[in-house]
């Protein structure tokens, strides 16, 4: 049990701060803690909880990808063109895959092959994606997707849970599966903790590098696929803002920004924390801005938390290797 804690503490902590924030809002607004309500937040983490889910792997490689909200509007324009036009919704879907796998490796390659910084590349890369989706859909939302295809990824599965429900959690498996169960996996927090190291281990770095940007711009394919069956259209000015979102409920989860460490559940944890503090601080009526400066400091909070642990395993190992050179 005692190494269950130690191993999961960061994440019991983000569940314990998920129970405090809901019974605090809900003795405030009562509502808050209604079931309609409790959807609503799940539903609000999705989109950016997908996008997450897959940064995740970027970061803990030691990398970022500031493309993904662009990223999600190009897809969005182009899946929703697709179907206005008569395609299959089970071709818009594969389309959607194909897209998004594309827009990663190119990503990837940009960071592993050009060698540019991950930072650089994917600023690059937002504008980029951003302008294709305005000179996809001549700068103006393609509008009324048929019901098929909307039906199809926002409906419910025989009638018990949403299908964007069933995406999400099926995503996250297969994230979590890839970062615990997978060479690949292992790979990447290798990469992360020390490139070097890892390259002389034998690791091939820019294979792996690609390999990951494209996987993590999956999960922003599956929310497009999401957000134009919820909102019945593509939108060139769609997911402004989400990259900023996604790599806030990361850092709430846990995951160290310099790379190295994290978990898919952490995210995941972390995503839903965010969507929570949000959506009470709009059912307590808090005006705009203060929600933006409560947002901000939630993460540096987040972030300074993992400053502490870090000095706390310092000296913990310091203490260690005393005490062995006591023994000897």
């Amino acid at each position: 049990m005692k190494k269950f804690i130690k191993r999961n503490s960061r994440e019991l902590s983000i569940v314990i701060a998920i129970v405090i924030m809901g019974v605090a809002f809900g003795i405030k607004e009562p509502i808050y803690l209604s079931g309609d309500n409790m959807k609503d937040i799940f539903e609000q983490s999705i989109i950016y909880g997908l996008m997450a889910l897959g940064m995740t792997a970027v970061i803990i490689s030691g990398g970022i990808d500031l493309s993904v909200g662009s990223a999600l509007a190009l897809i969005c324009v182009i899946i929703s063109k697709a179907a206005v036009g008569g395609l299959s919704p089970f071709i818009a879907i594969l389309l959607a895959f194909a897209i998004s796998i594309t827009l990663g490796l190119f990503n990837g390659i940009l960071v592993s092959n050009l060698k540019l910084q991950p930072f650089i590349a994917t600023l690059g890369t937002m504008s980029v994606y951003r302008g294709i989706a305005y000179l996809v859909s001549d700068g103006y939302p393609v509008l009324n997707v048929p019901s098929e295809y909307r039906k199809l990824i926002n409906g419910d599965f025989l009638n018990i849970v949403d299908t964007s429900t069933i995406l999400f959690i099926g995503f996250a498996l297969f994230m979590y599966f890839i970062m615990t169960k997978l060479k690949l996996g292992t790979y990447i927090y290798a990469i992360g903790g020390n490139e070097e190291a890892a390259r002389l281990s034998g690791i091939k770095i820019s294979s792996v590098k690609v390999k990951i940007y494209a996987i993590a711009m999956i999960g922003t394919g599956i929310a497009a696929m999401i957000q134009v069956a919820r909102l019945g259209t593509g939108d060139p000015t769609t997911g402004q803002g989400y990259e900023l979102n996604a790599i806030a409920a990361i850092a709430i989860g846990g995951t160290s920004m310099a790379g190295g460490r994290g978990t898919i559940v952490g995210t995941l944890l972390g995503a839903i924390l965010f969507a929570g503090l949000r959506n009470g601080l709009i059912v307590s009526n808090v005006a705009t801005f203060w929600q933006y400066v409560a947002t901000g400091v939630v993460i540096i909070i987040a972030a300074y938390i993992e400053v502490i642990q870090d000095n706390f395993a310092k000296i913990f190992k310091k203490k260690g290797s005393e005490t062995q050179g006591i023994t000897v």
